[in-house]
């Protein structure tokens, strides 16, 4: 009898038990995941492997000189280097490869013959105004990452010097349809938004960096952005067609590259509730990046900046598209290299630095690309 009472007794409580160990997992089950789709956590641990490896190509890549490249435009890629590894938390400062690294290329791009007296850095190694923009940009972000008082003062002196020629290149007489904007040589009378955006970045990040930019040099280039857009405008200012983009000269069509890259454009003047940066993303949302198109490095570098700065859902589904296809994609020695002709004699440097740049959304770190 007993033993009876002792058995169903003990029956009795391991049911209970059983019954309470699997209520106490369904209840706490929700708490204890710390992600709610454990794919996409697996995903941001691929993006930080890809990361890693890009970057360590890069550095694989840098030359004796300090140089960070393997085709042309030695001082612009070395730029672009720069400033993908600055956007995923290094600077030269840092006792460690990338700090090494980085340093050598600081070096490299503040050696006199790397600048004309007159403030170009585009001569030297044949990039034009594209090259300019590039380096200058680089530099406003490296301002106070220097070595010591003295290098932060030899960046300060170049960047001054960038930015003069930078704004008396924009005051160059040209027609209404391109003033305001920039085109490849400092004296150009025409301007294309491709290369009006390296510049207006570079003049925001100087600003940002306490250098002194006139307000109307900012407001006439985002008057030429306005004019690019495909879209007739109200007189107010708001567009007949709500979905639409910018062309790459005003009175062109738009394009992947260039729509994104007057969306950033727009943002980082400030002109976040513009109709137009509105317009320009719902644009690039129903025309996401495909790899084998033109400029696609180029542009989904933008696409993916400039979705961030949109937020919401656009930023998510950006960032969902551009992961997925980079990762896809990136070589077994952590470089990307050109699906499309018009950017593969450029490289892989130059792939590589601007795929980095496009994964660096999840940092924040450099200042130009904060919300």
């Amino acid at each position: 009898m007993n033993a009876q009472l002792s058995i169903k007794t003990r029956s009795l409580i391991l049911a209970l038990l059983v019954t309470t160990l699997f209520s106490s997992v369904a209840v706490a089950q929700p708490f204890d995941v710390p992600d709610a789709d454990p794919a996409a956590a697996f995903k941001k641990d691929q993006v930080d492997t890809a990361i890693n490896r890009a970057i360590n190509f890069l550095i694989s890549r840098q030359h004796r000189t300090g140089a960070i490249t393997d085709r042309t435009h030695d001082t612009t890629m070395t730029a672009l280097s720069m400033m993908a590894m600055a956007a995923v938390g290094h600077q030269p400062t840092d006792p460690t490869p990338y700090g090494r690294a980085m340093r050598k290329g600081l070096e490299f791009i503040l050696r006199e013959d790397r600048q004309h007296s007159s403030g170009y850095f585009g001569l030297a190694d044949r990039s034009k105004m594209y090259g300019h923009g590039i380096i200058t940009l680089t530099l406003a972000e490296m301002l106070g990452m220097g070595l010591d008082i003295e290098q932060d003062k030899l960046i300060r002196l170049r960047l001054k010097k960038a930015i003069n020629l930078i704004l008396q290149s924009q005051r160059v007489y040209k027609s209404y349809r391109f003033r305001g904007g920039w085109r490849y040589t400092p004296t150009a009378r025409d301007a294309d938004l491709s290369i009006t955006i390296w510049q207006l970045m570079a003049l925001r990040s100087a600003k940002n960096a306490g250098l002194d930019i006139p307000a109307k040099s900012i407001e006439d280039a985002v008057a030429y952005l306005k004019r690019s857009y495909y879209s007739r405008l109200h007189p107010d200012g708001t567009p007949v067609n709500k979905v639409s983009a910018f062309a790459y000269q005003p009175g062109g069509g738009p394009e992947y590259a260039m729509a994104a890259a007057g969306l950033l454009a727009m943002q980082v003047c400030g002109e976040y509730k513009s109709p137009l940066a509105k317009g320009a993303a719902d644009w690039l949302s129903k025309r996401p990046p495909q790899w084998y198109q033109r400029w696609f490095f180029y542009g989904t570098y933008y696409y993916a900046q400039g979705m961030y700065q949109r937020g919401g859902e656009h930023a998510k589904t950006a960032r969902t598209i551009v992961q997925s296809m980079l990762l896809k994609y990136q070589q077994r020695d952590g470089s990307w290299f050109a699906g499309n002709s018009s950017e593969r004699s450029y490289g892989r440097v130059y792939a590589t630095s601007l795929g980095v740049l496009s994964l660096a959304v999840k940092y924040h770190y450099l200042p130009i690309y904060q919300r």
